[in-house]
């Protein structure tokens, strides 16, 4: 098999270990003692090779966290800021870099990066 076949069949185990994932986005809620909010996104069906399958996921992915940090008593700085970390964390988690990038042109803010530790 030549390079370009590896490279191809990495990109596509890639996309289906990202898929597989299923995005959860959880917020933190502004008292504590209110259950944690969360909601799953599912993006099997998208194509997350192509502009329009990202914009898909994207636009999934923030209406869902406008779901989930939605605040009563109308707190739009409360609203704000957890959805910037729960769409942060979540595009993250997917680790698509067409969705980071997308993510970084909309808002200016780059996804939270995750690190192991031993």
């Amino acid at each position: 098999m030549n390079s370009n076949g590896k490279c191809a069949n990495r990109t596509i185990l890639g996309y289906a270990a990202a898929i597989a994932l299923a995005s959860v986005l959880v917020a933190s809620n502004s008292r504590a003692d209110e259950p944690v909010r969360s909601e799953t996104v599912r993006f099997a069906d998208l194509n997350l090779g192509t502009a329009g399958g990202v914009e898909a996921l994207y636009t999934r992915i923030h209406a869902a966290a406008w779901r989930v940090c939605e605040q009563p008593m109308g707190k739009p700085a409360v609203t704000r800021a957890c959805m910037r970390k729960t769409e942060s964390e979540a595009i993250a988690t997917v680790n698509v870099p067409m969705l980071t990038a997308l993510y970084q042109k909309k808002t200016g803010n780059y996804p939270q990066t995750f690190t192991a530790n031993r």
